[in-house]
C-alpha cells in the first residue's frame, strides 16, 4: 500500500496507475499479507504446543523463510501445508511399533534365557545377571524421560516389569521350590503390585506401571484365600476386600487411566462377590445359615453406598441449598420407575452427568444387596413359597427412602441420585415380586378349562395345580405391590402406575377365593363381581391406561368365570345371563369410553350366543333348533340396531351388527350337514338381511339378502335331488334381467354387457354345457330356440350382449347337433380331400385378403356402435 501511494504522489514518477490497476495491486498485496499471517499463526501454534509438552518429543516444524509466499490460494496452501502429508504411516506410529517389537523380543529372549540357559550358571551368576538386567531396565526410563524419549522409556519400562515377573519365577524355581505355588503366587502378586505402583508413582511420565499394578492387585487376596483353604464364602470375602482396595485406588491413584481401570476392576470383582453372596443366601435352609452370606451382602451394600456418596457431585453456588431443600417426593418417585430423569437428572453436561448416573447405579446395587441380605434371612424363617413376600418386605424401606410410600419429603441427608437409586432398587424388587406371583394367577385363570372335558358333571377344577407356588403368598404379594403402585400414582401421577395398580389389585382379589377356600357358588359370585367392577373402571376410569388394563382384566375374568360356571347348569345360566346383561348395559353407557362401549357391544352378543347354546344343550333339541336359537340372538341384535338414531347407542351400533352377523354365520355352521335345515336357515338369514337393508344407511345389505335367498333356493333344490341346471339358473337369471332392464330405463347410456350380460350368461352357459352332454333332443332344441330369441332381440335393439351371447350359444348348439353328421361325412371323404379343401380355402382368403379386412373392420365398427 505504501509503495502504491509513493508512486502516485512522488513528483519524479512518470506514470500513475489508473484506479483499476491500483485496485489489482492492492488485492495482490492483501493476498501476500494473508499468506504471511497464516504462516505466522501456524508457527505460533507449534511453539505453544512445544511449551505445553516440553517432555514429549515433537516432530520438527518446517522452516520458513522471510520471503513472502506466492500469491493466490495455492501459495497460501503451500505456506501452511502439513509436513509429511504424503506418508502412509506417521513417524510416532512407526516408532511405537518398532519399540513394542523390540520390547517383546527382549522379553522373549529373557524368558528363553531363564528357562533354557539358567542351569549352566551358578547361584551367584544367576542372581547377578537377572538383578543387573532388571535394575538396568528399570533405571533406564529415568534417563530416557529426562531426554524426552517417552515412547522408548515406556518400552524399556515394560521390559523391566516383565523381568520382575521372571525374577519372581526364578526365585521360586531355585530358592523356594517347596513352597506352595498358590501362596507364593499370592505373595508375588502383592509384592509386584506394590513395586509397580511405587515405580509408576515415582515416574509419572510412564503410563504403563500404574495400570499394570492395578490389574496385578486383583490376585493377592483371592489367591491367598484359596491357598489357605478358605470355603467359597471366604473366597467371596476376599473378592470383596479386593473391591475395597479397588475403590481406594479409584479415589487415590495418580493418573486417570489407573483410576478408571481400578473402578472397572472393582465393579467386576465386587459383582462376583455379591453374586456369590446372593447364591449362598438364596440357598440357605435356615436363618442361621443365611446370616453369613447376608453379612457379605451388607458389606458389599455398604461399599457400594459409600462409593455412591463419593461419586455424587457436590452442588455449588448460592442456590445449591435451596435446590436440595426443594427436592421433593414426586421427583424421587418419578425417577424410581423409569420415568424421565430415571436414576438422577444430570447435574450438568459431560463428567457431571456421568458422575450422577454412576452414583445412582451404585445406589441401585447397594439397595439390591441390602434387600438380598435381609430378605435371605427372613425368607429362611418363613414357610416355603413366601420368598417373594420376604424380599418385598425388605424392599419397602428403600421405597420410603425415595419418598414413594409416605406423604412427607424423603430423607434430606441422602443426595438425590442416591435416593433415586435406592428407590429404583426397591421398585425393581417390587416388580420382580409381582412377576413371581403371576404363575399362581395363570393357574387360577386357566384351570377352569378342565371343565370342558365334563360339562355339567359337577366336578370343580383344581386351581392349585402347581405345588411350587402358594396362592396365599401370591395374593399378598399382588395386593401389596398394587398398593405401592397406587401410592406411586398418587405421588407422581404416572398413568403406568395407575394401570399397574388396577391390574395387580384385580389379580390379587381374583386369588382371594382360593385363599379362603370358598364354595363354588361363592367363587362364581366373587368373580362376577370383580368382572363388574373391572368393566365399570374400563368405562369410567379417568386414566386411559388404567381403563385399558381394567378392560383386559374384565375380559380375562369373564372368560375364566364362564368356564368355571360350566360345572353345573344353574351356575352356567346365572353367570352367562349376568355377563350378557352386564355387557349389554355397558354397551348402552352414553358416558363411557367409545372403545369400551364398542367392545362391550361385541361381548354382549357373544355371551348372549353362549347363553343360547347353553339353553339348547339343556333342551337337547335337533341341530336345526340350536341354530334357530342362535339366529334369534342375531334377530334381536338387528332389531336393537334398527332403533331410531336418537335412542340407539351410536358407538355400539356397528359392533352390534358385526357381532350379529357373526352369530348368523354360526347358526349356518351349526346345520351344514342338514341340507333342508341349511336352506331354511339361509332363507331366514336372507330375511334378516332384507330387513336390515330397509334402513337408509344399510341399502347395500340388500345384495347380501339376494345372495342368501339364491343360496337358500339352491340348497333346497339340492336337498330335493334336483339336478336340472335350469332350476338353479332361472331363479338367478330372471331377477338379474329385471334389474338390468330397470337400470337401462334409468340410464339409457348403460352398456348392455353391464345390464344384461351377467343374467344372460347365467341362463345360457350352464344350459349349453349340459346340452353338450345330453343325449336327448329336447334340451338342445329349447336352448337353440331361446338363443335364437335372444339373438333376434339383440339385433333388433342393437344390443351387443344379447346379440353376441345368443349368437355364440346358437352356433355352438348347432355344431353340437351337426357334429355326428359332420363326422360321418368326414369318414366318407377321401384322405386327400381335407388338405385340398384347406389349401383352397387359404388361397381364397389370400386372394380376397384386403376385402376380408374391410369386412372385419366394418363388423368391428358395427359391434362397437352397439350398446
Amino acid at each position: 500500500m505504501s509503495s502504491v501511494r509513493d508512486r502516485r504522489h512522488t513528483p519524479g514518477m512518470e506514470r500513475i496507475p489508473p484506479p483499476a490497476e491500483e485496485l489489482v495491486l492492492i488485492d495482490q498485496e492483501l493476498v501476500r499479507l494473508d499468506a504471511r499471517r497464516a504462516q505466522l499463526l501456524a508457527r505460533r501454534a507449534w511453539l505453544v504446543s512445544v511449551l505445553h509438552q516440553a517432555v514429549a518429543p515433537q516432530p520438527p516444524f518446517p522452516t520458513w523463510s522471510p520471503r513472502p509466499a506466492a500469491a493466490g490460494p495455492a501459495g497460501m496452501a503451500a505456506a501452511v501445508g502439513a509436513p509429511g502429508a504424503d506418508r502412509e504411516v506417521s513417524g510416532p506410529s512407526a516408532q511405537n511399533v518398532l519399540l513394542a517389537l523390540g520390547a517383546v523380543l527382549l522379553a522373549v529372549a529373557a524368558f528363553a534365557f531363564t528357562v533354557v540357559s539358567w542351569g549352566s550358571m551358578g547361584i551367584g551368576g544367576r542372581a547377578a545377571v537377572l538383578g543387573a538386567v532388571t535394575a538396568a531396565a528399570l533405571a533406564a526410563p529415568v534417563v530416557l524421560l529426562r531426554r524426552g524419549l517417552r515412547s522408548t522409556a515406556e518400552s524399556v519400562a515394560a521390559l523391566g516389569m516383565a523381568l520382575t515377573v521372571l525374577d519372581a519365577y526364578a526365585l521360586y524355581a531355585v530358592a523356594l521350590p517347596d513352597t506352595d505355588g498358590t501362596a507364593y503366587a499370592a505373595g508375588s502378586a502383592g509384592v509386584l503390585a506394590a513395586l509397580w505402583a511405587g515405580y509408576g508413582s515415582a515416574l509419572r511420565g510412564l503410563r504403563l506401571p500404574l495400570p499394570a499394578a492395578v490389574l496385578t492387585a486383583q490376585l493377592p487376596l483371592p489367591l491367598a484365600a484359596v491357598a489357605a483353604g478358605a470355603p467359597p464364602l471366604g473366597v467371596a470375602w476376599a473378592l470383596l476386600g479386593t473391591a475395597v482396595l479397588d475403590a481406594v485406588a479409584t479415589l487415590r491413584a495418580p493418573g486417570r487411566p489407573a483410576r478408571v481401570l481400578a473402578g472397572a476392576c472393582g465393579v467386576a470383582v465386587g459383582g462376583w462377590a455379591l453374586f456369590a453372596g446372593l447364591v449362598f443366601s438364596a440357598s440357605a435352609a435356615a436363618p442361621a445359615s443365611a446370616v453369613a452370606p447376608g453379612a457379605l451382602l451388607l458389606a458389599g451394600a455398604a461399599l457400594a453406598l459409600g462409593a455412591a456418596f463419593r461419586a455424587t457431585p457436590r452442588p455449588t453456588g448460592a442456590g445449591a441449598a435451596d435446590a436440595a431443600a426443594k427436592a421433593g417426593t414426586s421427583d424421587a418417585a418419578a425417577g424410581a420407575l423409569g420415568v424421565p430423569g430415571v436414576l438422577g437428572v444430570p447435574a450438568g453436561n459431560g463428567a457431571g452427568a456421568g458422575r450422577v448416573q454412576g452414583a445412582a447405579a451404585l445406589a441401585v446395587v447397594a439397595g439390591l444387596a441390602a434387600v438380598a441380605a435381609l430378605g435371605g434371612v427372613v425368607r429362611a424363617a418363613l414357610p416355603e413359597g413366601w420368598a417373594a413376600v420376604a424380599y418385598l418386605l425388605c424392599a419397602v424401606p428403600l421405597l420410603g427412602l425415595g419418598g414413594l410410600v409416605r406423604s412427607t419429603a424423603p430423607v434430606s441427608v441422602l443426595p438425590t441420585p442416591v435416593r433415586r437409586g435406592l428407590a429404583g432398587a426397591g421398585a425393581g424388587v417390587a416388580a420382580l415380586a409381582g412377576v413371581s406371583a403371576l404363575p399362581a394367577l395363570l393357574v387360577a385363570l386357566l384351570s377352569p378349562a378342565e371343565v370342558l372335558g365334563g360339562v355339567w358333571e359337577g366336578r370343580a377344577p383344581s386351581a392349585t395345580g402347581a405345588d411350587w407356588t402358594a396362592p396365599t403368598a401370591a395374593a399378598v404379594v399382588l395386593l401389596a405391590v398394587a398398593g405401592l403402585a397406587a401410592r406411586l400414582f398418587r405421588v407422581s401421577g404416572r398413568s403406568e402406575a395407575a394401570a399397574a395398580a388396577v391390574a395387580l389389585g384385580w389379580a390379587g382379589l381374583f386369588l382371594l377365593p382360593l385363599v379362603a377356600a370358598l364354595p363354588h357358588p361363592a367363587v362364581l359370585a366373587w368373580h362376577v363381581l370383580l368382572t363388574v367392577a373391572a368393566t365399570g373402571l374400563a368405562l369410567r376410569a379417568p386414566e386411559a391406561r388404567a381403563a385399558l388394563a381394567a378392560a383386559g382384566c374384565a375380559l380375562a375374568g369373564a372368560l375364566s368365570v364362564s368356564l368355571l360356571a360350566l360345572v353345573g347348569r344353574p351356575g352356567t345360566f346365572a353367570v352367562l345371563g349376568a355377563l350378557a346383561v352386564l355387557f349389554t348395559a355397558a354397551a348402552f353407557d352414553a358416558r363411557g369410553r367409545q372403545w369400551a362401549v364398542r367392545t362391550s357391544a361385541g361381548l354382549a352378543v357373544g355371551w348372549a350366543v353362549a347363553l343360547a347354546l347353553a339353553a339348547a344343550r339343556a333342551l337337547e333339541p335337533a341341530p336345526l333348533y340350536r341354530s334357530l336359537l342362535v339366529l334369534a340372538v342375531s334377530a334381536v341384535v338387528a332389531l336393537v340396531a334398527a332403533r331410531p338414531v336418537a335412542r340407539a347407542p351410536r358407538p355400539a351400533r356397528v359392533p352390534f351388527e358385526a357381532a350379529g352377523a357373526g352369530a348368523a354365520a354360526l347358526a349356518v355352521c351349526l346345520v351344514l350337514t342338514d341340507l333342508p335345515a341349511l336352506a331354511l336357515v339361509l332363507g331366514l338369514c336372507g330375511v334378516l338381511a332384507a330387513g336390515t337393508a330397509v334402513r337408509p344407511d344399510r341399502r347395500r345389505v340388500g345384495y347380501a339378502a339376494g345372495v342368501l335367498f339364491v343360496l337358500a333356493a339352491w340348497v333346497r333344490l339340492a336337498a330335493s335331488g334336483v339336478t336340472v341346471p335350469e332350476a338353479y339358473t332361472l331363479p338367478v337369471t330372471v331377477p338379474a334381467l329385471v334389474v338390468g332392464l330397470l337400470r337401462r330405463r334409468r340410464d339409457p347410456g348403460a352398456s348392455s354387457w353391464t345390464a344384461y350380460g351377467p343374467g344372460l350368461a347365467a341362463m345360457l352357459v350352464p344350459s349349453l354345457v349340459a346340452a353338450w352332454s345330453d343325449p336327448h333332443w329336447l334340451r338342445p332344441l329349447l336352448l337353440g330356440l331361446g338363443a335364437l330369441a335372444v339373438t333376434l332381440a339383440g339385433a333388433r335393439r342393437r344390443l351387443g350382449a344379447p346379440l353376441l351371447l345368443g349368437g355364440g350359444v346358437l352356433v355352438l348348439d348347432g355344431l353340437h347337433e351337426l357334429a355326428p353328421y359332420v363326422v360321418q361325412v368326414v369318414d366318407a371323404l377321401p384322405r386327400w380331400l381335407p388338405p385340398a379343401l384347406a389349401g383352397a380355402l387359404l388361397l381364397a382368403v389370400g386372394a380376397t385378403y384386403e376385402k376380408r379386412l374391410r369386412d372385419a373392420r366394418r363388423l368391428r365398427e358395427a359391434l362397437t356402435r352397439m350398446r
